[in-house]
Formats: C-alpha cells, structure tokens, sequence
C-alpha cells in the first residue's frame, strides 16, 4: 500500500539503512514551508456555494492572529439549528475533498444530522499538505495551526448556530495527529476526539523525535499530569508501515491516565463480514458508557478503514470507521459551551 506520508515513509528507510543525515533532509524538505499566513490566502479555493448529495458545500475562510485558514464546511439536507459539528483533518497529500470523499463523512451527516468541517492544509505551510503536528509551535493552544482550527470552528458554531455541547474532532495520519493536539489544547472546544493512525499530542518536538515516533511510538513523552480527559477512539491497522500501531496504545494509556474515574477496560475480537479481522478494546465508566474505544484492524496497513474506494488510502474490507467515530461522539457531549 502506497504510505500516507511519503517523506516521512522515505526518512524512515533512510534511518533504517543508517543514513539518519539523509533522512533528515528529506524530512526538513517535507515541512520546509511556513505555518499557514495571511499570505497565503490565495492557496485555497475561490469562496463558492455548491450542493452535492443532499445538502450543501460552502468554501469559507477563517482569519486570526496566526494567518488564516481556508475550510470546506458540509450542511447537511436537513441541516437546522444546534447540530452537532465534526471537524475532519485530511492526511498528506490529501485534500479536503478526497477526505470527504474517502471517509463518507457528508453521506453520514445527511442520515445521521450533523454538520462537517474539513480545514485545508496548503503546500506553501507543508510540502506534502501535512499538518505540522511534530512543530513546537503547532502544539499549543492559541498558537499556530490549533488556534486557526479551534478558531474556524468557533466561527462555525457562531455562524450555523451549532450545538457547543456536541463538538468533535477526527484525522488521519498527520491529520490524526493534529486532531490529537487540538483534543489535549481544547478540551474545552472538543467533547470527544477520534484518530485514526495518528500518533498522540507530544509524541515529537522536532523532526528526529517525529521519526522514533512514528517507528515505535511516542512513548512517556505523552504522559503529562496536566492532561485534561477526552472521550477518545482510535482505530489503527497492525500492518502499518508508516505509523507504528503503538501510537494508538500511547493515545488510549495517555487518555486513561488523564481520567478522574475508574474505567473498566475489555476487549472483544470480532470479523468484519467479508472483510477483515479486528480486536476492539473499550474501557466504560460506571454508568457503563464508553468513554475509551481502541480499534486494532488486524492485516491492515495506513488507511482509513471502511473508506470508499474512491478516495485515496482508505481500506474498504475494514470495518466502518467513520460511523462508528459518530456513533461514539454522538454518545459524549459537553456541559458548557466553549468560549468566545
């Protein structure tokens, strides 16, 4: 399977052959470019209206102290006031529309009654159209990439009079890990996360430590005591090559710890019909919610499971991520809405 992450796939055959130098390089090409700016407004697409399935697309822009960030917002057929809101962060060389597409997302929000938010990364803030998850300076709240985030959705929920209480975020690969760090830097924002082979926030503060994270996994780094809990689902594939499953392991032990009830934790093993195996591990507090889900998809390498064939790295003998992403957040809501 063709990796998500060419540049970084590349560094780490670089690295396995003893050439961390080259490695390097290849790296430092991939993220050379600047954090999205106000210069580079004219990257996105030209602000339209357009309908697809049964709802609508509208392509907006948000502008803040950071740059400004173009988004492609679904609404759905039946789209009304407090809708739920579900922020959808593409991987490499992915594009808003191709995620859409592969996921299913908008199929999804017209049945189920909910609205979707895919930001656009541009080449000119990564060469691959990665988010930048393993810069400093893209892993703190009301910094960066996370403060143009967390600011289009607040315009969303302002603008489409969203539901605050009922607010998610979910990625792929690099867009998993961006959707990790806006979980931990927003917990206030974001009432449930989902990653689908990412890697956990604080995983990697510079190019070398991103390479040994997405080898092995992100280890102790992502164990803080000041860690707000999340409601988090992660699926991943036991053959990935690109982004060890043990990231998922680190994300689901750095959420755990982060919570301030007991959770129960069991695991089932089940077959997809016609498809693949899987092992789903749920940890449940008392009142016997999932407040943790753990998707290992055995056999699979890096790709959206379940996706549509005609989107790009999804795996469609896997079981179907994107719904049950959105069976999971649409169980957890916030109490209190987020801040201005």
């Amino acid at each position: 399977m063709k990796p998500l992450l060419p540049s970084m796939a590349e560094a780490l055959r670089l690295t396995r052959a003893g050439d961390p130098a080259g490695a390097t390089r290849v790296l430092m090409a991939g993220a050379s470019g600047p954090t999205t700016s106000k210069a580079h407004v004219a990257a996105g697409p030209t602000p339209e209206k357009t309908s697809v399935i049964g709802g609508t697309v509208l392509e907006k822009r948000y502008t803040g102290a950071a740059g400004t960030l173009a988004y492609r917002l679904y609404l759905p057929a039946n789209h009304g006031e407090a809708m739920p809101l579900v922020v959808m962060l593409h991987g490499c060389t992915q594009s808003p529309e191709d995620f859409a597409l592969g996921t299913g997302m908008d199929a999804l929000a017209d049945e189920l009654g909910f609205m979707v938010a895919y930001p656009r990364q541009t080449s000119s803030a990564n060469a691959q159209k990665c988010w930048n998850w393993f810069r400093p300076g893209d892993q703190q709240r009301d910094r960066g990439e996370p403060s143009l985030i967390a600011g289009a959705t607040r315009q969303i929920l302002a603008d489409h009079r969203g539901d605050p209480g009922r607010v998610y975020v979910a990625g792929l690969s690099a867009g998993g890990a961006a959707a990790a760090i806006l979980a931990d830097q927003y917990p206030d924002l974001f009432a449930a996360v989902g990653v689908h082979s990412g890697l956990p926030c604080g995983a990697a503060n510079d190019l070398s430590s991103a390479l040994t994270a997405m080898n092995s996994g992100g280890g102790a780094r992502t164990a803080r005591k000041d860690r707000c809990f999340v409601p988090t689902i992660t699926f991943h594939g036991d053959k990935d090559r690109t982004v060890n499953n043990a990231n998922s392991v680190d994300i689901i032990a750095a959420a755990q710890a982060a919570s301030d009830m007991p959770l129960t934790m069991h695991s089932m093993t089940e077959r997809q019909s016609g498809g693949r195996t899987y092992t789903r591990a749920v940890g449940t507090n008392a009142a016997g919610i999932a407040m943790l889900e753990q998707w290992t998809i055995h056999g699979a390498g890096h790709a959206w499971s379940g996706g549509q064939s005609a989107g790009s790295y999804t795996d469609p003998q896997g079981p179907d991520a994107s719904r049950e992403m959105l069976r999971f957040f649409l169980s957890h809501r916030r109490v209190n809405s987020p801040p201005a």
